[in-house]
């Protein structure tokens, strides 16, 4: 069992996959350890484009991605595989490689979610996702703005809510688009280190600290 706190890199992993950080330092693969404080996501999402780049696969991978994006966000009961914390470790890597041989997706994807999942970073997935996609569209000076709305959007607001980032200054920009009922209404946009809360729920609570502190 890994140290508590850490992701342990199999040693048969692609090494790109072990390519992760460990504090300021980068290290390789064959037990090697990498710490789970911040940007881990992002270490993973590193590891992943490394690795298709030695393979000459980026187009193919970055496709795969983000049909595993399209897969998490449309399936409910993918979502709860990856988020539950009952499951034993051998059964939630073969039940989530079993979803990705029946969903069609390459091996290069399904070694990547098995190291996921051998390091019980399964409930990350979904942010490793969002990582890697944020690092391609960096790596081809596209922005990507993360937009999450109480309901899908139409195709209309879609286009005013580009025309509005564009107006921000965001020319080349990549919407990537998520759905969570409990804003109740209005969206979040986030961009690198901006974050834009127009939604109902943080109307709401906004309005609650105030009656609170009038009170």
């Amino acid at each position: 069992m890994p140290p508590a706190g850490r992701d342990h890199l199999p040693a048969k992993a692609p090494a790109a996959y072990a390519a992760q950080t460990h504090g300021n330092a980068s290290v390789a693969s064959g037990g090697t350890t990498v710490t789970s404080s911040g940007g881990a996501a992002q270490r993973y999402a590193a590891a992943l484009y490394d690795y298709a780049s030695d393979q000459q696969s980026v187009e193919s991978v970055v496709a795969e991605m983000q049909a595993l994006g399209r897969l998490i966000q449309e399936s409910a009961d993918f979502r709860r595989l990856l988020a539950s914390p009952l499951l034993d470790l051998h059964t939630a890597q073969k039940a989530a490689h079993s979803v990705l041989v029946a969903e069609g997706f390459g091996e290069t994807v399904q070694n990547f979610v098995g190291v996921v999942a051998a390091n019980r970073r399964l409930a990350l997935l979904p942010t490793i996702v969002r990582a890697f996609a944020a690092l391609v569209a960096e790596k081809r000076g596209v922005v990507v703005a993360d937009v999450t709305t109480a309901h899908p959007l139409t195709d209309v607001q879609e286009q005013q809510l580009r025309a509005r980032l564009i107006e921000a200054g965001y020319g080349n920009v990549d919407i990537a688009k998520h759905v969570d009922p409990s804003l109740l209404g209005g969206l979040v946009v986030r961009v690198g280190a901006r974050l834009y809360d127009t939604s109902l729920r943080s109307r709401l609570q906004r309005l609650q600290f105030a009656m609170k502190g009038a009170a």
